[in-house]
C-alpha cells in the first residue's frame, strides 16, 4: 500500500470512530475496508430551532444537501478503494485517498458540528461550566479571551475551512487549531468544538458579513456536548 493511503486511512479511521460518524461495520482497517455504509445522522432539533442565529433554510441545505454529499462521497471512495485493493491496484487506491480524506473529513466534521449546536431556548449559549470552564480559563485567561481568539482565528481563515478547540492528548492542555477544507482533526489532538467557516454555513443569511455569523453562533453552542468530549 502506498504511503499516501497508509497516512490517510488510519487518521480517518480514528476520526470516524471517535465521532460516531460511521457505523462500526464500516470502520476503516489499515490494509483493507469492511464494506459498510456511512449514513446521514438525524439532527436532535428541527431546522428552524437555531433561528435567528442560523436560518432554517441554511440548516436544511447544509444538512440535507452538503452533508449528504460528503456521506455519498465517503461511501463511494470506500467502495472504489476496496475494489482497487481487491485487484491489487494500490496505485489506483492511493489516487482515491484525497477523496477519502475530503469526504470522510466532511462527514466527521459535520457530525461533530451538529452536536456542537443546540437551540438557545434549550442547551444553547451561555458559558461552559465545571472542568471545561477551568481548563479554558487556565489556557486562555478567560472565556471571553478564548471566544475573542476563536473569532480572530475564524476571521483569518482564507477560503474554506474550520477552527477547532482541541485538547492535547499528552498534556491535556487546550488550544485552537485550523484545518483547511474538510481535513479532520487527528493525531495528537481531540476535537472538542468546531466552527464551520465554509460559506455554505452562513452566506444565505449573513452574505459577506461572516464576522456576524462568528459572533452569533456562540448563542447556540451546546457546552454540554463539548464538556463530554473534554471529559
Amino acid at each position: 500500500m502506498s504511503s499516501t493511503l497508509l497516512r490517510t486511512v488510519p487518521a480517518l479511521r480514528g476520526a470516524l470512530r471517535a465521532s460516531g460518524a460511521v457505523k462500526p461495520a464500516a470502520a476503516l482497517a489499515s490494509t483493507s475496508f469492511v464494506r459498510g455504509k456511512a449514513t446521514l445522522p438525524d439532527l436532535p432539533y428541527d431546522y428552524n430551532a437555531l433561528e435567528p442565529y442560523i436560518s432554517s433554510k441554511i440548516m436544511e441545505l447544509h444538512h440535507k444537501k452538503h452533508h449528504q454529499t460528503y456521506v455519498t462521497g465517503l461511501n463511494t471512495a470506500l467502495e472504489n478503494i476496496a475494489k482497487a485493493e481487491e485487484k491489487g491496484d494500490f496505485t489506483k487506491a492511493a489516487s482515491i485517498a484525497p477523496l477519502l480524506n475530503f469526504h470522510g473529513g466532511g462527514h466527521v466534521n459535520h457530525t461533530l458540528f451538529w452536536e456542537n449546536l443546540a437551540p438557545a431556548s434549550r442547551e444553547g449559549g451561555g458559558e461552559p461550566t465545571g472542568d471545561l470552564k477551568t481548563a479554558i480559563e487556565d489556557d486562555f485567561g478567560s472565556f471571553d479571551d478564548f471566544r475573542k481568539q476563536m473569532n480572530t482565528t475564524l476571521a483569518g481563515i482564507q477560503g474554506s475551512g474550520w477552527a477547532w478547540l482541541v485538547k492535547d492528548k499528552e498534556s491535556d492542555t487546550l488550544s485552537i487549531v485550523t484545518r483547511a477544507n474538510q481535513d479532520p482533526v487527528t493525531g495528537a489532538f481531540v476535537p472538542l468544538l468546531g466552527i464551520d467557516a465554509w460559506e455554505h454555513a452562513y452566506y444565505l443569511q449573513y452574505e459577506n458579513r461572516k464576522a456576524e455569523y462568528f459572533d452569533a453562533i456562540w448563542n447556540i453552542i451546546n457546552w454540554k456536548t463539548v464538556a463530554k468530549r473534554y471529559d
